[in-house]
């Protein structure tokens, strides 16, 4: 079992398995990635740059040290089966939610996010989800496969109970049939993340689970990603919709869709662990 790992230890970041609150898990899967890929090295690239982010958040004036937080690395996760990589995060995020603890996903494509919803959805009823991204990802099927990280929030859907729903911003790509079911079965905010306020109004009482892909950002901002789409938000528009999820109970994340090769810069890593730290100090 993963929990069974030596925690990877970062400067501000110290806490044992044992003693942690929030857990950091990396996914490091790109098995059914549609466009460009390598979103499998983003874990190891965000993990790696975690010595040397400033663990104080301005935005939330709060600091990683503060709370008890560990990283247990990332996962190994088979190739030859898509169905048995999603069983194998759920197995393991259930393992890790029955011992106490909130888990925070790092990607990986987004089809690791099913696992995560399935085993966080066992444990919560009426669990509602939260979603930035610039994709709908509700198709039935993609090619003909029922599991791909553009069917993920269809099966996500699948799974929530009858009080549970998909609250989706940012969204600018998809099928007519996508945006027609979004209509009828999600509450979709499209190419903004505006009027967030209202489903924090309405989900404040309920579990939350907060999936956050990457590619909600523009290009300009983050390019290192499978699937860029232009006329995303900006770094800071994203930051402030964060900041508003404030009181909500977060009871399990992910952010996912960093393929850190495709940006030599090394920017869209560096954005992607400050969003990391904004995230887990609004889930401990």
């Amino acid at each position: 079992m993963l929990k069974e790992q030596t925690p990877l230890i970062h400067e501000g970041i110290f806490s044992s398995y044992a003693d942690a609150d929030l857990v950091v898990v990396g996914y490091p899967y790109d098995g059914t990635v549609s466009g460009r890929s390598g979103t499998r090295m983003g874990p190891q690239h965000v993990q790696a740059e975690l010595d040397a982010l400033e663990t104080w958040s301005p935005y939330q004036q709060r600091d990683l040290v503060d709370f008890k937080i560990c990283d247990l690395g990332s996962m190994a996760l088979t190739y030859g089966s898509v169905d048995r990589v999603v069983e194998a995060v759920k197995e393991d995020a259930l393992d890790i939610i029955a011992d106490g603890k909130r888990i925070l996903g790092v990607g990986g494509e987004h089809l690791i996010t099913l696992g995560l919803i399935q085993a966080v959805a066992q444990q919560h009823r009426n669990l509602q989800i939260i979603h930035f991204d610039a994709h709908a990802d509700l198709r039935d099927d993609y090619l003909g496969a029922k599991l791909s990280h553009a069917t993920v929030m269809r099966r996500s859907l699948e799974t929530l109970g009858s009080g549970g729903r998909i609250w989706q911003f940012g969204i600018r790509s998809g099928t007519r049939d996508e945006f027609e079911f979004a209509e009828r079965y999600t509450r979709m905010r499209c190419f903004d993340l505006d009027n967030i306020e209202q489903a924090v109004a309405e989900i404040v009482d309920s579990p939350v689970y907060l999936t956050i892909d990457l590619d909600v950002l523009d290009p300009a901002v983050l390019s290192g990603t499978g699937t860029p789409e232009p006329g995303g938000v900006t770094f800071k528009e994203l930051l402030d919709a964060l900041l508003k999820l404030q009181g909500l109970r977060i009871v399990g994340a992910d952010i996912v869709e960093l393929a850190p090769l495709l940006d030599s810069s090394g920017v869209s890593t560096a954005a992607a662990c400050k969003v990391l730290r904004e995230v887990a100090l609004l889930m401990v």
